[in-house]
């Protein structure tokens, strides 16, 4: 018996860990489906706006049918004191990298629930999600949140054979750092010496861990964190060194 073939969804395909998740597949030979606001993608997608969501689920369900795995990388960094935060800056990371995942993800599990359909949905969280990082409540909030989303829906839908879990990536040499990252000097410099495989994380390096995921057919609401280690030293940007002004 031959299995069914597989189809991908991934939100935010098109760039960054996404355009990694993205490659990585068509190569295996799998049906790649990218949704995104910006870049090469195939469905357009905004995760601010349900409407949007709402639009893209019915156009990807269109041209592909239910999906038998489903991968959100869509979201933005965010640094900031707290005190200092403006209110519209926190709704709108919280609107992408939050409510944004979990309108996605709901929309493709009932599409599947529907269809009868079982299949993996991955998250992208990060370990900010459970280390204090101090200018950066906004993001971590935003993380943390998503975790336990993550692990809600898991229990929800397991009864309809979906599994739902997520990666989380520590500092890792995508788009969402801003300019080409500078290991010679400066914070992630510090990072990487901090990260006891010694480098920054790529693009590459979560995509491998997003396919275990996938393919990991007895797991479910676990947040696999692919960082080389840095989660081992918290907190990561460390409190004397910012009170020292290094």
């Amino acid at each position: 018996m031959t299995s069914p073939a597989r189809t991908h969804v991934v939100v935010g395909g098109a760039s960054g860990i996404g355009a990694a998740v993205v490659e990585s597949e068509r190569s295996a030979g799998v049906t790649v489906l990218v949704l995104d606001i910006a870049g090469d993608h195939d469905v357009k997608c905004d995760v601010t706006d349900p409407v949007s969501i709402d639009e893209a689920v019915s156009e990807t369900v269109a041209r592909v049918g239910a999906p038998s795995e489903v991968t959100v990388t869509a979201g933005v960094g965010h640094s900031g004191m707290l005190l200092d935060l403006p209110v519209d800056e926190w709704d709108h990371v919280i609107a992408v990298n939050t409510r944004g995942p979990l309108l996605v993800m709901r929309a493709f599990a009932r599409v599947m629930i529907d269809s009868g359909t079982s299949g993996s949905i991955v998250a992208t969280s990060s370990v900010s999600a459970r280390l204090v990082d101090r200018s950066m409540g906004a993001y971590c909030a935003s993380k943390a949140a998503l975790s336990m989303l993550v692990e809600i829906a898991a229990s929800e839908w397991a009864p309809h054979g979906i599994r739902v879990n997520a990666v989380g990536p520590g500092v890792t040499a995508t788009p969402m750092l801003g300019r080409a990252p500078n290991t010679e000097s400066g914070w992630l410099a510090s990072v990487q010496d901090r990260t006891p495989l010694g480098r920054l994380g790529t693009a590459d390096d979560i995509a491998e861990v997003i396919g275990l995921l996938h393919g990991a057919h007895w797991v479910t609401g676990q947040i696999l964190e692919a960082d080389g280690g840095l989660g081992l030293h918290s907190p990561i940007d460390a409190f004397g060194e910012a009170q020292r002004g290094t």
